[in-house]
């Protein structure tokens, strides 16, 4: 992925193809690979959970499309490779929460995801993505 063209998205605009049962991976054991590292990333990189998260659904039995979601997951890492939780010494005590959610979005188990994101200053102190 060293030669790739990055991109500005962290996930592909569509997700109505990741749940196509078609075209499985022959060996699966790169993606699950490929997703456990991204889970580590996650830690410092918030950015990325809702996307691992959902693609990290699909561990049992992936698609050549989730494979392909988690390499624009790694063209997104290369276009912003500075990114991540900055804490500054200066900056103003303040609490910001943010939350957002989708509807039962899921077409097999017609579930929603919901998420948070909780500043204190301009530090990122707590998050969650959750199905």
């Amino acid at each position: 992925m060293l030669g790739c063209k990055p991109c500005s998205t962290p996930f592909l605009s569509d997700t109505s193809s990741l749940y196509k049962v078609e075209s499985y991976l022959d060996n699966p054991n790169s993606y699950r690979r490929l997703i456990g590292k991204l889970f580590y990333l996650t830690n410092t990189r918030p950015d990325l959970c809702f996307s691992v998260n959902l693609l990290s659904q699909f561990m049992q039995s992936p698609t050549d499309y989730h494979y392909r979601a988690v390499q624009h997951i790694l063209r997104y890492i290369k276009s912003n490779p500075s990114k991540g939780l900055f804490f500054p010494t200066e900056s103003q005590v303040q609490i910001k929460a943010f939350s957002d959610s989708d509807w039962a979005t899921c077409p097999n188990t017609r579930r929603s995801t919901t998420g948070f994101y909780i500043f204190l200053g301009s530090s990122l102190i707590s998050w969650k993505s959750k199905k």
